[in-house]
């Protein structure tokens, strides 16, 4: 009965009144006709006072936690123990540190006290320190340093020592300017505090409640003027290999951040306002970025164009995880409410996302790892730019958040022919004509000779690249995936577009005026058919084009599928069969992969008999 009395029932109180015949007085005689309810009532009390115990007391019966199994390939590395191996075994695992490095790109995680199959074991304090020790020695060796995670304790079986497994970030010291780098692109309605946050991220000074630290990510006057976001652009965030922060607090310039960061976060700060949605589209399809952040502001919730970047995000496949911001404004209870409704937006049938809201620096841990392995885990972080609160959380996602990518496929796009995307186009004084982009494919150095097209006449053009730079500091190597801004010396810039790309002249391009795509039309108004214009989004292609035909049907309506061939109106483009493609046209919105490419020679029939008809609009 002490049970009992400890849950609130004492002798002499009545409980809570009950229907029926069981609702006897709380002392424990009951009467008989309530004897059978009461004995019930007793030894339910008795089976939560003994589960109660058991999870207070060492666990006798329960199974022992698991981990998944260790996996052959990936960063992830199982040990059960590392005390005083032989020179060896030393040897060995220093081997073994370096092809999981390089698995990671850069960085690895050991869980200690774990065995191969993911049964947590867990290490005696003693053993602990030496398997740490041992750890710290092999990172040496192989020119990395480690950061423990968070150390878990287990408790199983009738084991008396407290036994904890330990989970360690291995990062690589940045060697050559091979620092890994993460893409983040930046989405939200207006005045939901993207770019304060961005700039509090990497200026390293908490704003006044103003916008003071959005200032410096501005880059046209009427920016500064309305305080809203038209243009892309970019700032970074560095970690070291301690997983310290290292921003603009510290370093004067870009330069000193990239020398002294093994991780790099690249932020593309998009616009929220919807008069400028066709520069965010451009934005997500055109900078390939590894994952999105979706700005909610905790007084708004979700309004204007929230729902609109969420589902851009999920038709381009970017992984997206959300900041509610601004929790300094709000009650408690109005933080609630929004993290409530993103929750019911996230799990409804069309998102079928599994929120994960993140309130400790051990979520902030499961969170990446999680976030990185499944598509459908969507972190939720509760911030603010003014106070401070919960900044650090996402610091610590940002720092242990994995490349989505491992070293093997990006291997295999370093082996193919150059492919570099032209994104940006500017005039340097005494540089000359510099392009910014993305390098899709192969491996890109200075002197190297590309051609670039196709010209509004479907030719390409050969160019050599002078100079590279990367995150604003000079390199000498790009490889496959990484942004960077190349300088083509005396080049004429009035030849160059947005949308071209510069390829190894061995790759012998083909242009493309039309091509077929397999659709879904997201939603119209009425009926898609033949003849309507749309515009087309492919990679960093941006161009109106017609719909020639919709193969095996007359019209499409809202939800519906087809194969579709598209038509080009101005010049033609270089397009990759597989390629994600994206088209609105004011409500009309629809996504797909472009299927196949027609032939020069019919593109080039089509494009004599469409010309009259070109002049003539």
């Amino acid at each position: 009965m002490q049970v009992a009395e400890r849950r609130g029932v004492e002798p002499g109180h009545k409980p809570s009144p009950r229907p029926g015949p069981g609702s006897g007085s709380g002392s424990g005689s009951g009467s008989a006709s309530g004897s059978g309810s009461d004995n019930g009532e007793k030894r339910k009390h008795r089976r939560r006072g003994r589960r109660g115990r058991r999870r207070r007391g060492k666990k006798a019966n329960e199974p022992p936690p698991f981990l998944p199994p260790e996996a052959e390939e990936g960063n992830i590395e199982y040990k059960l123990k590392l005390v005083n191996p032989t020179q060896y075994r030393f040897e060995h695992l220093a081997t073994q540190l370096k092809w999981r490095l390089q698995e990671g790109r850069g960085e690895a995680v050991y869980q200690i006290g774990v065995e191969d199959n993911g049964l947590m074991v867990g290490l005696t304090e003693e053993d602990m320190k030496a398997s740490l020790k041992t750890l710290r020695r092999m990172a040496e060796k192989v020119g990395a340093d480690i950061t423990l995670l968070r150390e878990r304790e287990v408790d199983y079986e009738l084991d008396r020592s407290r036994r904890k497994i330990a989970e360690v970030l291995v990062r690589k010291v940045p060697d050559d300017q091979q620092f890994l780098d993460l893409r983040v692109a930046v989405l939200g309605n207006v005045d939901s505090g993207k770019s304060t946050l961005l700039g509090v991220l990497t200026q390293g000074e908490l704003d006044n409640g103003r916008g003071r630290a959005r200032l410096n990510l501005f880059r046209h006057l009427h920016e500064i003027q309305t305080g809203r976001t038209s243009s892309i652009s970019f700032e970074i965030l560095g970690f070291n290999s301690k997983g310290e922060v290292v921003n603009y607090s510290e370093s004067r310039t870009a330069e000193e951040i990239c020398e002294s960061s093994s991780k790099m976060i690249t932020f593309i700060d998009l616009a929220g306002h919807y008069k400028y949605l066709k520069t965010t589209i451009f934005g997500l399809t055109s900078y390939c970025p590894d994952f999105a952040m979706l700005v909610v502001g905790a007084n708004t919730g979700i309004a204007g164009t929230t729902r609109e970047h969420l589902g851009l995000a999920m038709a381009l496949k970017v992984p997206i995880f959300i900041v509610v911001s601004k929790v300094d404004l709000c009650s408690s209870g109005t933080v609630e409410k929004t993290v409530r409704q993103l929750e019911r937006v996230l799990k409804q049938p069309g998102c079928n996302k599994v929120p994960m809201l993140v309130t400790s620096p051990d979520d902030a841990v499961t969170a990446a790892q999680q976030f990185a392995q499944s598509a459908s885990i969507t972190p939720i972080f509760t911030l603010s730019s003014v106070s401070g609160e919960n900044l650090d959380l996402l610091k610590v996602f940002f720092n242990i958040l994995p490349p989505l990518s491992n070293s093997k496929e990006q291997e295999e796009l370093m082996q193919q022919l150059t492919e570099f995307q032209v994104d940006e186009i500017y005039s340097v004084p005494d540089v000359g004509t510099v392009v910014g982009g993305t390098l899709y494919s192969g491996v890109c150095r200075e002197g190297d000779r590309l051609v670039v097209g196709p010209t509004d006449e479907g030719k390409f053009l050969r160019l050599k690249v002078c100079s590279m730079q990367r995150n604003r500091s000079a390199c000498r190597v790009l490889r496959a995936g990484q942004a960077a801004t190349l300088a083509l010396g005396n080049f004429d810039r009035s030849l160059l577009r947005k949308g071209m790309v510069m390829v190894s002249p061995k790759m012998n391009p083909t242009i493309c005026w039309q091509f077929e795509a397999a659709i879904v039309l997201l939603f119209h108004a009425k009926t898609f058919r033949r003849g309507f214009q749309v515009t087309v989004h492919v990679g960093n292609v941006r161009q109106t084009a017609t719909v020639e035909c919709l193969l095996g049907k007359e019209e499409l309506r809202t939800g519906e599928r087809a194969v579709v061939c598209f038509r080009f109106m101005k010049h033609p483009e270089y397009l990759r069969v597989g390629a994600k493609l994206l088209f609105r046209e004011g409500v009309t919105k629809g996504i797909g992969h472009v299927t196949h490419l027609l032939p020069t020679s019919q593109n080039h029939g089509q494009d004599q008999n469409h010309k009259p008809h070109q002049n003539h609009n």
